[in-house]
């Protein structure tokens, strides 16, 4: 067995915020590979997420963003499951995170579920228009609508969109993650988003 160095349990630390004892246990998982271990972290936090997902969350923090030049502003609400993990430096970091995102990217909803079903059939028709219009053949159209429907959901959906601090994790990722290390459920309730002058 590989032993696991104190040096090697702070640095994987650092580098996931997951707690000294989780570290240690994926580092001798992985026989003291860092990035396996960093992989085996994340896939343990979204179990856990999962787990805790059908809980109560009725705590949390309404945030406001105003980005410099004041010509964006963001209100979020995020709830937890209670309000010592709301006045956490690790949840406040995650609302402010989620409220930069939002200014960011301009996400429409939270997550696919809350795409109204005809918004989605009216962009599968215009996909399915483009496909046709690039001469595509009828058989592979479908096939192209969906994928082309998947990034549609990567560019409105928050949770769906890469992370603007990290683009190789998704929101969602990260969203586990701090579940993980707080283990309460965390939602992101509603959000919106205010830039000048675009309803003019």
């Amino acid at each position: 067995m590989v032993e696991i160095s104190a040096k090697l349990v702070k640095e994987l630390r650092d580098k996931t915020g997951v707690g000294m004892m989780d570290c240690k246990k994926a580092l001798a998982e992985t026989g003291g590979d860092m990035e396996k271990a960093v992989i085996y972290l994340r896939e343990k936090g979204l179990a856990e997420a999962a787990k805790r997902s059908g809980r109560v969350a009725s705590e949390g923090l309404v945030s406001a963003y105003i980005h410099p030049g004041n010509r964006i502003g963001v209100l979020v609400e995020v709830n937890c499951e209670t309000d010592f993990v709301a006045k956490t430096e690790d949840f406040k970091n995650l609302v402010h995170d989620l409220a930069l995102q939002i200014a960011a990217s301009r996400p429409q909803y939270i997550s696919q579920d809350d795409v109204p079903a005809e918004v989605i059939t009216q962009e599968k028709e215009i996909l399915r228009v483009q496909a046709l219009n690039e001469g595509k053949p009828e058989k592979v159209v479908e096939k192209m609508v969906e994928g082309r429907l998947q990034k549609f959901f990567k560019d409105a959906c928050l949770l769906e969109q890469p992370f603007v601090k990290n683009p190789d994790v998704t929101v969602q990722n990260v969203l586990h993650e701090v579940v993980a290390r707080v283990g309460e459920n965390i939602v992101v309730r509603r959000f919106s988003r205010y830039e000048l002058g675009e309803s003019i």
